[in-house]
């Protein structure tokens, strides 16, 4: 199957999707004004000229959207075969896989593109980085993938490391630029020395503000990782974007990043809910309404959902829910609670400009812990886990000392404005 033919059945599965419970080649859209147009779509309308001549390996997903020649949906790695003046000498697989379709934390394989003929290598199995071996006769390494946002969504860390390798190997690294959904809010404590791994590998709040391409300046001139003074880092910006633009505005056709984060909505949340990975609680794996339905066998449903309304959190309605997570395989194998009816809340996000997400899953998860008794109190907590994801154990001291989520969203308010300072010169879009 062409990534092309693959991606219009992923975008035909998307649209048919369960709903959960209660420039020169515009994207097509609804509302009024210019759609963006993303770097990837830029290169194509330029015909490649920026990679002329070249040899690329091209770390990349299904997420690489683009349109083909007649205006439907293709994927950039046959808009780059189909160029007569670029050769795609090599693809590099995140986590999740060229394709997207393999869980959270699964190994991914590499193999052999049947379109192109060019190997398939994996950064997300035995290594993370390309080797220099893989590296060999390429005269450029191109990154395009939709990120999410958030410090610990894998694809940004992936980024650094080829970033490296680009610079080790001498060819220059060229970001086509994507929005980024969450928009340009800046939350959260940063990443702490000791808790750096691969859910966290910069000194960044767990939402950063920035697009990959804007990240990736910042990562080359803060100095963030090894070896990074020579390399030669390129960045096609977007067209029509503005920053903290809203999903909606910018008329381009949601592709799940990953298995568990199937539209924006889910997108949004994400950053908040995900610290649920951290606790015995459910973020709601193994159900199709991942981190937008979270809670735990001892919570009371109705209960927390009015101690969180009460609460007058910007931007979000909460509403009790129940759900059971199963064995869903390529989206939450063996997931918490699996087989048990789990209470909690919906949440719905009903302003995005206004919606906090990293302060409203600090209130979500407090609110679970509150109803917790007993072994469930005393165990909910991965220590471990939640300081990777919240870059600090910090997290998890006040939390289990009862420290109300103001206070806890309070303590990190200083540092996330000194780095949404300090990232000012790296930004690309007004």
């Amino acid at each position: 199957m062409t990534l092309a033919l693959l991606l219009l059945t992923t975008l035909a599965a998307c649209a048919d999707a369960p709903e959960a419970s209660h420039s020169p080649s515009p994207v097509p859209r609804s509302s009024d004004g210019p759609a963006v147009v993303t770097g990837a779509q830029r290169l194509v309308n330029e015909r490649f000229r920026p990679l002329d001549g070249m040899r690329v390996g091209l770390v990349t997903n299904h997420t690489a959207r683009v349109d083909t020649a007649d205006g439907g949906p293709g994927h950039l790695i046959d808009r780059l075969h189909e160029a007569p003046n670029v050769i795609v000498g090599a693809l590099f697989g995140p986590e999740h896989g060229i394709r997207g379709d393999a869980e959270a934390g699964a190994g991914v394989s590499g193999g052999r593109d049947a379109t192109t003929g060019a190997p398939v290598h994996s950064l997300y199995g035995a290594s993370k980085k390309p080797t220099q071996a893989q590296l060999r006769g390429l005269d450029a390494l191109v990154f395009d993938m939709q990120d999410v946002g958030a410090r610990f969504y894998t694809y940004i860390s992936t980024m650094g490391y080829a970033m490296q390798a680009a610079a080790e190997a001498g060819i220059p690294f060229v970001v086509l630029d994507r929005p980024n959904p969450i928009g340009d809010r800046v939350e959260g404590f940063g990443m702490e020395p000791r808790h750096e791994s691969f859910v966290g590998l910069y000194p960044v709040p767990v939402t950063h503000g920035l697009t990959v391409g804007e990240l990736a300046r910042m990562i080359t001139g803060e100095g963030w990782l090894d070896g990074l003074e020579g390399l030669d880092l390129r960045v096609v910006e977007m067209e029509a974007y503005r920053r903290g633009m809203p999903w909606e505005d910018t008329g381009l056709p949601w592709i799940p990043p990953s298995p568990n984060v199937p539209d924006v909505e889910t997108a949004r949340v994400y950053p908040g809910t995900a610290f649920f990975e951290g606790t015995t609680a459910s973020e709601g794996r193994g159900t199709r309404v991942p981190f937008t339905h979270v809670g735990a066998p001892w919570v009371d449903a109705d209960a927390l959902a009015q101690s969180l309304t009460e609460a007058g959190l910007p931007g979000v309605r909460f509403e009790p829910a129940t759900f059971t997570p199963v064995d869903l395989p390529g989206q939450g194998t063996n997931p918490k609670w699996e087989g048990r009816a789990i209470s909690g809340v919906r949440l719905t996000v009903t302003d995005p400009a206004a919606f906090r997400p990293v302060a409203t899953g600090v209130w979500v998860v407090a609110g679970v812990y509150a109803q917790a008794e007993g072994n469930d109190r005393r165990d909910y907590v991965k220590a471990d886990w939640l300081a990777k994801l919240a870059g600090t154990d910090r997290l998890r001291r006040m939390l289990t000392d009862g420290t109300s989520p103001d206070s806890i969203a309070a303590a990190w308010e200083a540092e996330a404005e000194a780095f949404a300072e300090r990232a000012e010169p790296y930004r690309l879009y007004e």
